[in-house]
């Protein structure tokens, strides 16, 4: 695995200044969150069209979603699970 070096953050960097890796993943496209010096986790910035392709705002109570609009949401939460359960993780540690 080839990682540019200017991607790379510490976790301890990580937790004490989000908002600056935040801004590199901004700025570089992806950041690597090294933990015991090895790379653990990777910060990707998500477009609002990937997000939101073909997907309705919200639907309305009772209103059904298709099975492929189903599916694409499935494969964005595969796709980014482990950043989801960190941020699950922390949501926990606040409560």
């Amino acid at each position: 695995m080839n990682i540019n070096t200017d991607k790379i953050v510490s976790i301890s960097d990580a937790n004490r200044n989000f908002s600056q890796t935040a801004r590199l993943a901004d700025k570089l496209g992806e950041v690597y969150i090294f933990k015991n010096n090895k790379p653990k986790y990777k910060l990707t910035v998500i477009s609002e069209d990937e997000l939101t392709a073909g997907l309705p705002a919200e639907p309305s109570e009772g209103q059904e979603v298709s099975k492929s609009k189903l599916d694409r949401l499935m494969a964005l939460i595969r796709k980014y699970r482990s950043g989801l359960e960190e941020l699950l993780r922390i949501s926990d540690k606040q409560l």
